[in-house]
């Protein structure tokens, strides 16, 4: 069962215990507690070999139980435990789901009593939660990723999951229905009553400023209308693609369309480059430099889209690309090895490539995403998967950024060469709003990730 405190959990877990043949453990995997509050064993398994590994407790969970055996996970449980049990299609999912203002208010007011469950109504203690708008904000954001994770992970796998929500569990056909779904043989004739709702209050009685969780709440984006939708396909590592200095500890990743060609021969400076790592060799090298430091080094969208069309749209040479590119997106090009003629048409061909980049990079065309004009954010999250760069430097300010890490790691600055991209026309001599408004267009997450304006600003 997935859920989360304060969601009706322990309820449900009590009726599915009510069924012949179903019996719910609890918390198994809770990282404080073996299935329920100071117990720190089950079926031979100590909490410390339980944190060593999880999964033979797992095993015995399912061997020793008669019947059909399960547990509640919440999203900060051991997260061994989650691919073990996702990646079993064998394994019934349920998942109950609260309102998480609801929720985050009954754990407010049972952090405030102490008491996490009723079976006496005399025994209630009462008061009333402080609403604290960036706890709560922290709480919805784990609690929304990891119902994301969830589906995403059911939808990958091709498994459906029960879900049933905290208003549901009151309702014995509900409850039934879901005794039905396990393959369960039994039905209840009423629900379980040992535990009561201990706030059965309205939520505006039960919070002491509630005027402030009002405006609180008015000013969360709670279905994400302000993301910057992102259809772009995940980038790899590209770890062949790194370089490192012979005689310093500096490794660059480059994002190609930027200037890779200057920084390499920086770094070639430093005693030559090593470049063509494997994992394996890329993790060698990092053991024999210590206090290594590894960089990227992003470059104005435009001017990254510009030095682009250059250099893979006007240099290529694959006349199948470029019969794509006129024929099906309207960029006007020249023959290969001709010029425009003249820097409007240079200028007009440049923008419906950016018009092109836009639809390429969301999934709008046949033609897979080329890495030379792919975000940058893409290519940054894509090195995140074997190692985020230590630092992402601006090429505006790479003379002062490559000082700064040669500082970092004991070494003397060496000048930065002059490396000319070549270009037909002058990106500045052609600027002007409508190229600007088609590459926010296109990178508008670039732009708004590594904070950049327009480019003549």
């Amino acid at each position: 069962m997935f859920a989360e405190m304060r969601t009706g959990s322990n309820f449900l877990e009590a009726n599915l215990n009510a069924l012949p043949g179903v019996v719910c453990h609890g918390e198994v995997f809770n990282p404080f507690f073996i299935g329920k509050k100071d117990q720190t064993d089950l079926f031979d398994i100590t909490l410390s070999a339980r944190e060593a590994d999880p999964l033979p407790l797992l095993r015995r969970l399912r061997e020793r139980t008669d019947g059909l055996a399960g547990f509640r996970y919440f999203h900060d449980h051991d997260p061994r435990v989650f691919d073990a049990v996702m990646d079993d299609p064998r394994c019934a999912k349920i998942i109950l789901t609260r309102n998480p203002v609801e929720s985050y208010v009954s754990w407010k007011i049972a952090q405030a009593t102490g008491q996490w469950k009723l079976t006496n109504p005399k025994n209630l203690k009462t008061a009333r939660a402080h609403f604290n708008a960036a706890e709560f904000e922290a709480h919805l954001e784990s609690l929304q990723a990891f119902q994301v994770r969830l589906m995403n992970r059911l939808q990958t796998s091709g498994q459906a999951a029960f879900y049933v929500d905290y208003e549901d569990i009151q309702n014995l056909d509900v409850i039934n229905g879901l005794a039905a779904w396990l393959g369960a043989s039994a039905r209840l004739e009423a629900l379980d009553d040992k535990l009561k709702k201990q706030n059965p209050e309205e939520i505006a009685d039960k919070v002491e400023n509630y005027p402030a969780m009002e405006v609180a709440l008015a000013r969360i984006d709670r279905f994400n209308l302000s993301r910057t939708p992102n259809f772009e396909p995940r980038r790899p590592a590209g770890i062949p693609g790194y370089v490192a200095a012979r005689d310093v500890p500096l490794l660059f990743m480059p994002v190609k369309g930027g200037p890779v060609a200057q920084v390499m021969a920086w770094l070639s400076g430093f005693g030559g480059a090593e470049q063509d790592f494997t994992q394996k060799s890329l993790r060698q090298w990092k053991r024999g430099y210590p206090g290594h430091r590894s960089f990227a080094v992003v470059r104005h969208p435009l001017a990254r889209a510009h030095a682009v069309f250059n250099a893979q749209v006007l240099g290529s040479t694959q006349q199948d690309f470029r019969n794509m590119l006129t024929r099906q997106h309207g960029v006007n090009l020249p023959k290969q090895g001709a010029n425009y003629a003249d820097p409007q048409a240079y200028r007009d061909g440049f923008l419906a490539f950016l018009r092109f980049a836009k639809k390429n990079l969301g999934g709008q065309t046949a033609v897979k995403v080329d890495p030379h004009w792919a975000s940058q954010s893409a290519v940054l999250q894509g090195f995140a998967q074997a190692q985020a760069p230590d630092v992402v430097l601006r090429e505006d300010r790479l003379t002062q950024g490559l000082a700064w890490l040669c500082a970092e790691v004991g070494a003397t600055p060496a000048p930065l060469p002059a490396i000319a991209e070549p270009a037909l026309v002058p990106l500045s001599s052609i600027w002007d709003e409508e190229l600007e408004v088609a590459c926010r267009d296109a990178y508008g997450r670039d732009y708004i990730a590594f904070g950049y304006d327009d480019y003549a600003a």
